[in-house]
């Protein structure tokens, strides 16, 4: 049995960073830096897990054209990749990330992607599930999961965060990792305090909240926690949120306490910014202590 199954969309990133200025419609800005490595944050997540000695699968559907490259890469890092599905008809997905060393942006081409919820059935087999991807509305976690734990990354989709049925939905599950704008945006708050408390009141009781350059904060069966900013000079930030995820996850499943999770996770996610993509950057367990 894997220790972690991590489920979601796989991406191609194609990476420029270096910018000197952020190009307005029309412009051109030229970037100082390039690389090509494997995104999404299913696959972001797992590379960590996997790096820290855990044993940990992806679970996704890439297209044949590159799946030799990707999978290569993943076995790399450690990732257990017999879950993946290989599709001879279509491309893997692909995403240009411009990015600079305070944030990024993404033009997103979804590929074989759409095909990922007809695959989740296999996500059995794991004492942990982590879903990176919004979970449509009629989708049982236990029916998927078992009796493994579960949590959930959904990422900028604001469909997903602005529907009233999203906070009824997390309260099923057992670890929430949103951004603060996504927590914003799904609790109609701005306030951390207030959007931790909207969370608990809706009984949302696991909530691990990125703030970015402020750090992080926890929610956890009723008690909260802070992490300051850990100082790093950041040089591309693409993945920082599934690397500050893989960090937690790790720390949890040894059965470390919430505000040590808490403090490894914004470790992983603050180094992780020191190289470019969200795999290089992934700090080893020797530096993490």
């Amino acid at each position: 049995m894997m220790d972690a199954l991590v489920a979601g969309e796989i991406y191609a990133d194609l990476i420029l960073s270096g910018f000197d200025s952020w190009p307005q419609p029309g412009e051109e800005s030229f970037a100082s830096e390039f690389c090509r490595e494997i995104g999404g944050g299913a696959a972001i997540t797992a590379c960590g897990l996997a790096s820290l000695g855990v044993h940990a699968g992806l679970l996704g559907v890439v297209g044949a054209d590159d799946s030799e490259w990707i999978i290569r890469r993943l076995r790399q890092r450690g990732v257990d990749t017999s879950p993946l599905e290989i599709d001879a008809t279509e491309h893997t997905g692909l995403s240009v990330a411009v990015s600079t060393a305070q944030d990024r942006a993404f033009f997103t081409y979804r590929g074989v992607n759409h095909r990922f919820f007809d695959v989740l059935g296999k996500a059995g087999g794991a004492r942990h599930l982590h879903l990176a991807c919004p979970p449509p509305w009629d989708l049982n976690p236990a029916s998927v999961a078992g009796k493994a734990t579960v949590s959930l990354d959904v990422g900028w989709h604001p469909s997903w965060l602005a529907d009233p049925r999203a906070l009824a939905w997390l309260s099923a599950i057992d670890i929430f990792f949103p951004s603060q704008p996504e927590a914003a945006l799904l609790t109609s708050e701005t306030d951390l305090e207030r959007i931790l408390q909207c969370f608990r009141h809706a009984g949302v009781n696991r909530v691990a909240l990125k703030l970015g350059s402020e750090g992080a904060a926890l929610l956890w069966d009723g008690k909260t926690y802070f992490a300051g900013p850990h100082p790093v000079t950041p040089v591309e930030t693409t993945g920082a949120g599934d690397c500050f995820n893989a960090g937690f996850l790790y720390a949890w499943l040894r059965g470390e306490s919430p505000e040590m999770c808490l403090h490894k996770a914004n470790i992983c996610g603050a180094l992780s910014t020191e190289a470019c993509g969200g795999i290089e950057g992934f700090p080893s367990l020797e530096r993490i202590l």
